[in-house]
């Protein structure tokens, strides 16, 4: 059984969906046994203490940069002996530690079809914004691994959402996560914990 660490900042929706698929028996193979959260108070650990998952806070106001806290995550995630790191809405840029200390084993999400609307600044509501800006007609959510480059790892899992007319960023920012977000990322963490992805250079090979 794959141990799973899910990463946090925030409210917790993709831990939410997670959990649920967990709990639906949809995650073979692993099961979430901590949620470790960038900042005090984050309601996702509310969500992860109803599902009797451990929760940790690691905030990053602690450290003095990101490296630093990188280095405290990867000890912390060696001590819970972690096999699978899931970055779901946290919003700290970790360093080449984390990438170094679980190769092809840290998972993020994103809001938008990499490599469109992606890279540093292109997080939360700033991604549908510019997806809107720029008058794109489909848009979505990417599961991909995590190399040092933000948002730059091989890609895993992708799912593309038609952009409405009278769409605003939280219309479209909720329809994304309703449609893809929270499919695709449960379906990427059943794959890894079933050891059917492996990487070939920059793509993702889904083993049969």
């Amino acid at each position: 059984m794959k141990r799973i660490a899910v990463l946090v900042s925030g409210g917790g929706t993709n831990l939410q969906a997670l959990i649920d698929a967990q709990v639906r028996g949809e995650i073979p193979g692993g099961q979430i046994t901590a949620v470790i959260s960038s900042k005090e108070g984050a309601y996702a650990l509310e969500r992860a203490a109803k599902a009797g998952i451990a929760g940790y806070v690691l905030p990053r106001k602690n450290f003095d940069s990101n490296q630093a806290m990188t280095k405290a995550l990867v000890q912390m995630l060696r001590e819970l002996q972690i096999d699978l790191v899931v970055l779901a809405g946290c919003m700290v840029i970790f360093t080449q530690e984390l990438v170094d200390a679980y190769p092809n084993a840290v998972m993020n999400v994103h809001p938008a079809l990499i490599p469109s609307f992606c890279g540093e600044g292109y997080y939360g509501l700033h991604v549908h914004e510019a997806a809107l800006a720029y008058g794109v007609k489909l848009s979505g959510a990417t599961v991909h691994f995590v190399t040092a480059e933000c948002d730059g790892g091989p890609i895993i899992a992708q799912k593309s959402v038609a952009v409405k007319e009278n769409d605003t960023p939280e219309t479209l920012q909720r329809r994304i996560m309703e449609e893809a977000e929270w499919k695709l990322l449960p379906k990427a963490v059943a794959l890894f914990c079933q050891d059917k992805l492996a990487v070939q250079g920059r793509v993702v090979v889904v083993k049969e």
